[in-house]
């Protein structure tokens, strides 16, 4: 079986290591010259909303899947035309779109913070007044680690902000006082039959993930299962989706779906039964969901700007390093390490050992 994937980045590699072994191969159409997936099958170097290449990509395949959001809804629309694409353009149209989703998440009861619809800077002025400060603004469409929001937390911050952003469409949020931030990752088949896997603790620094721990009998799975299964039946989802929660006095408030394979999930390649990669190429294809069982205790570690010393990583004890390929940049995720152990306590000391290099590397 042959793969589109719309995007070419390391969750577009990722996809195609678990799914080479499946027999399948591997398609992406990317702009990026260097797309680093490039490497695990053909790569059509196009823009995505060009077409000729997208019908060229739909003649090549079985069926089309995404590697991420910030591909226009248009594009998957498209190539629906020809050929089975998995997630349907409305997930995606929904999930790229943080008013839509917002909106979707209060119809099916799933809390939320205050939110606002703001298309100018008077708007802005108008819903701080309703909701207070400190408030954050985002742009709608095309936000992601960290980028198009902005922290309002005194009247000074909220003068000219819309400007700030682009005076595109922005929504203004509540600010959430929270004490912990958690990502649910799921699986639905083609069938509606639904996997999850265990709640992850996630650790954030200027927006970008930095940490992600697999809980162990969170308190708080069930209810995460019941608000995630309530988004994927609503929007008859097919494939793996990420769901992400700050939890609130003793509960759990939405913040927001990504309608794809996920930064948070990077643990399951080695820490579970089938990685959250091979989930997704099971679902969208028909294949039997593989089991989400994590495999003892596991945490993931991102690495931003650049990979440290790999034979550093390599004398770690259960230690799995992924290099993505790509050019060492600022802010720029070019890989991370998952570590296993049968204790917590013992994973904490492969962190350290790993925060030890990275500070080594700066």
């Amino acid at each position: 079986m042959k793969i589109g994937v719309i995007g070419g980045g390391q969750l577009g590699r990722m996809l195609a290591l678990a799914g080479t072994p499946l027999g399948m191969k591997f398609v992406f159409l990317d702009p990026a010259q260097d797309a680093c997936a490039a490497a695990l099958g053909e790569h059509i170097h196009a823009d995505y909303h060009d077409h000729e290449h997208l019908r060229q990509l739909a003649d090549q395949v079985d069926m089309v899947t995404f590697e991420f959001e910030s591909v226009p809804a248009d594009t998957v629309a498209f190539l629906s035309q020809f050929v089975p694409v998995y997630p349907c353009a409305e997930s995606l149209r929904i999930a790229r779109d943080r008013l839509l989703e917002k909106n979707l998440f209060r119809s099916l009861d799933i809390p939320v913070a205050p939110f606002a619809a703001i298309d100018s800077q008077v708007e802005l002025e108008q819903a701080v007044v309703s909701i207070g400060l400190p408030a954050v603004l985002k742009t709608r469409t095309l936000g992601y680690d960290g980028k198009g929001q902005k922290v309002l937390r005194e009247a000074s911050d909220v003068s000219d902000a819309y400007a700030e952003l682009g005076s595109v469409p922005c929504i203004l949020e509540d600010f959430v006082e929270f004490s912990g931030e958690v990502s649910l990752i799921a699986a639905r088949g083609r069938d509606g039959a639904c996997n999850f896997y265990p709640l992850v603790h996630n650790t954030h620094r200027d927006g970008v993930l930095r940490l992600s721990i697999a809980s162990a009998q969170h308190p708080l799975q069930k209810l995460a299962e019941q608000y995630t299964a309530g988004v994927l039946e609503h929007l008859d989802y097919v494939g793996v989706l990420a769901f992400e929660f700050f939890e609130v006095d003793g509960g759990l408030t939405a913040n927001e779906i990504a309608p794809r394979v996920h930064n948070s999930g990077h643990w399951t390649i080695e820490a579970a039964e089938c990685s959250q990669f091979e989930n997704h190429l099971r679902a969208i294809t028909g294949l039997p969901l593989g089991s989400t069982e994590k495999l003892g205790e596991s945490a993931m570690v991102n690495f931003i700007g650049s990979v440290p010393d790999i034979a550093g990583l390599a004398a770690i004890d259960d230690c799995h390093v992924h290099a993505y390929g790509k050019a060492f940049k600022e802010g720029r995720k070019v890989g991370h390490a998952t570590v296993r152990s049968t204790s917590a306590q013992a994973v904490q000391r492969q962190l350290g050992e790993i925060r030890a290099l990275m500070a080594a590397d700066k």
